[in-house]
């Protein structure tokens, strides 16, 4: 992984090309100010000093973190730091000496006279402000990658308490389908296997296409013991195949289902699950077993709507206790998060 003290993001650029301008007009003024010179020439040759002085910056800065500082102890960046950062600053300064002659920007006289003075000065001012926004950077980038670190462990924590019982479960009957159809065992058997290599994968994100498939290994592993009383019915279309959601979202909802809607009474539970997009993509999960008699989230579904939260904005809502049925929203997702 990059040195985080090498990575400069996008909207650190906007901050140091707003720094740069500010930075150069300021002096600008300051210097026009001393001479009773009209502030507008100074307008002019600030702007064009800062966007020079940047300009040479961000090629500068980015050949030296992606080319030169990597490859290079750390006991000779500072000295690399200030004759690159010093170089911005002096080679802004000429250029912009020459750009305003062919522009004719009006040049205070002594600047004129002594341009490679003041682009010396200019260039070790630039080096200071160069210190100060790496500063800056740095602290930014560390408090953000701590914040990844947290995220990572919480969603690792989260995603170890997933399935356990489901494991033994499985065992259990597979134990007992040994002694009564070998070949049946055999088939669990494969389908145990394929669920476990697929649950075990480091991402915390699934296409729904995997999610699903897994989804139907579990129904028919939980069928074992639930002589085939289960049934699942899916509308989804292909379409929708891609679409990320947190892994054994779905799979929990129905899991859900099994343990606490299955009637006795009744000759089959049944699961629907309905895909739809408008706005927000939804999942719809409902059965037809005992209605919900406590709304407020046990741990699979706490555990579940930290997770929809932390990885893609999304939210659970329990939107009918009579036939229990939830809904999944997936919102917004959030590119910083690795999956894992």
């Amino acid at each position: 992984m990059k040195n985080l003290e090498l990575q400069i993001k996008v909207k650190d650029w906007f901050f140091i090309f707003i720094i740069a301008i500010f930075f150069s007009i300021i002096l600008s003024i300051y210097s026009y100010f001393l001479i009773d010179e009209n502030i507008q020439n100074a307008l002019y040759f600030g702007l064009l000093l800062g966007i020079d002085i940047f300009m040479f910056s961000m090629v500068f800065i980015n050949y030296l973190n992606n080319y030169i500082l990597p490859k290079v102890s750390k006991k000779y960046w500072i000295l690399l730091a200030i004759v690159f950062s010093f170089l911005s600053g002096f080679l802004g300064t000429i250029l912009t000496y020459f750009l305003s002659i062919f522009f004719d920007i009006y040049l205070i006289e002594k600047f004129k006279n002594s341009y490679i003075l003041f682009s010396i000065f200019i260039g070790f001012l630039t080096y200071f402000v160069a210190a100060l926004l790496y500063q800056f950077v740095k602290m930014s980038n560390k408090k953000e990658h701590n914040e990844k670190l947290l995220l990572d462990s919480r969603l690792k924590s989260l995603q170890r308490q997933l399935n356990p019982h489901f494991l033994f479960n499985s065992l259990n009957s597979l134990v007992e389908l040994l002694h009564e159809d070998i070949n049946k065992a055999e088939e669990n058997l494969v389908e145990l296997s394929k669920f476990l290599r697929q649950s075990m994968k480091e991402s915390a994100l699934n296409s729904l296409k995997d999610e699903i498939d897994n989804l139907k290994r579990y129904v028919f592993l939980e069928n074992v013991r639930f002589s085939n009383k289960i049934v699942l019915n899916l509308d989804i279309k292909k379409e929708y195949f891609e679409i990320l959601i947190p892994k054994f979202s779905i799979q929990l909802l129905v899991e859900n289902a099994i343990k606490h809607g299955f009637d006795k009474n009744k000759k089959q539970l049944i699961i629907n699950i309905v895909c739809i997009k408008n706005k927000e993509f939804e999942i719809v999960v409902s059965n037809n077993g005992k209605p919900v008699k406590n709304d407020s989230f046990g741990i699979g579904l706490k555990n579940l709507k930290e997770r929809l939260e932390i990885l893609l904005n999304g939210k659970v809502l329990l939107i009918n206790k009579e036939l229990p049925t939830y809904k999944i929203i997936i919102g917004k997702k959030n590119e910083d998060i690795n999956n894992g």
